[in-house]
């Protein structure tokens, strides 16, 4: 006997979440219980919905570690007496979030699908209706009563991409998302067609775990021509700092300057961990391949590989936040942990 899949969408704010009041030509958020008046197609989708919303929906931009430890708990409180979980949420940081989020949950055998809109929903040209609808489709996928999708992922503009492998590229049009270096697990057109042999298969004799510890002790320095050694040295000589992403041209390239690599090295010993993340859209980092990453290579610096700045970011608050051995963060950081970096033997 199956039984009709549950679905839990979870509204945390964001222009999907918005209906424009006519006479007055504001925005305002709508009530998700009342969510079949606005899309009564949602009512063909064979599942049951239910949704919880923030007490105050917040504007992406203003999105923080404590409101993805919000998200973390409603999933964690609801996690067995649903099926599947649609996250809706502000594009500007969306790939921020979802990546946190699929760090957070280790063991994970359930969709958490998150998606959002460059028009709100009442638009007359919106992209909300189809981008909610086929999360919450995706989410209640399943094939002998076991979801197809059991990872975080980001569904936006037909395509369905692995959560921490994307990066918002478009602010106006409404393909917002890219996923640079992998594939799409799902393509929705006439048919929704999934690319299984991509999609994370979960052990499901593990028990979930929601690791809530986040350390956004960090900093992002981005390398570009002229940059100073005081700009550099008031980064990475804050006594709170506790990790960077550095942010590197090409294939892991930076200057190769004595006073550079000596800052960085300093950085390294005292403790802190610096990952080296290309510039680029796509491709990855291949410390040594030239001469201006050798040096970095040698003194300790952490391989990005393939992994977006985004990713990067959740993945270094989350590793800081578990309290990992100093001469094991390295290792465990270029190892793919959710998918979020292509490993080549």
């Amino acid at each position: 006997m199956t039984t009709t899949p549950k679905i839990l969408l979870i509204y945390t704010g964001g222009t999907i979440g918005m209906i424009k009041d006519y006479k007055t030509g504001v925005l305002k958020t709508f009530n998700f219980d009342k969510l079949l008046k606005h899309i009564p197609e949602i009512n063909q989708l064979d599942c049951t919905i239910n949704s919880i919303s923030f007490k105050e929906p917040i504007d992406s931009s203003n999105m923080s570690p404590s409101n993805w430890i919000l998200i973390a708990d409603i999933i964690e409180e609801n996690y067995k007496n649903y099926d599947g979980f649609v996250v809706l949420h502000g594009s500007d940081t969306m790939s921020y979030t979802s990546s946190a989020i699929s760090f957070m949950f280790e063991n994970l055998t359930k969709p958490v699908i998150f998606t959002g809109s460059q028009l709100p929903i009442g638009d007359l040209r919106t992209d909300a209706k189809e981008n909610l609808i086929t999360s919450i489709e995706i989410a209640s996928s399943q094939e002998n009563g076991v979801p197809i999708i059991s990872e975080v992922c980001l569904y936006f503009e037909y395509k369905l991409y692995r959560a921490n492998r994307t990066t918002k590229i478009n602010a106006e049009h409404f393909e917002a998302f890219t996923s640079p270096n992998f594939p799409p697990l799902a393509i929705s057109g006439v048919h929704l067609k999934f690319n299984k042999q991509l999609i994370y298969t979960p052990n499901k004799r593990k028990l979930l775990k929601v690791r809530k510890h986040l350390n956004n002790n960090i900093a992002i320095l981005k390398i570009f021509p002229g940059i100073t050694e005081s700009v550099i040295v008031s980064i990475l000589e804050n006594n709170n700092l506790k990790g960077v992403i550095l942010e590197t041209y090409g294939s892991g390239n930076a200057p190769t300057k004595k006073w550079f690599i000596g800052l960085l090295k300093k950085t390294i010993d005292k403790g802190v961990p610096i990952i080296n993340v290309t510039q680029c859209t796509s491709g990855n980092v291949i410390m040594g391949q030239y001469e201006t990453s050798v040096e970095l290579e040698k003194i300790g610096v952490i391989n990005g590989n393939d992994i977006t700045t985004e990713s990067a970011l959740a993945k270094l608050m989350y590793l800081l936040g578990e309290n990992i051995q100093k001469n094991k963060f390295k290792s465990i950081f270029e190892t793919s942990l959710r998918g979020e970096v292509s490993i080549i033997e």
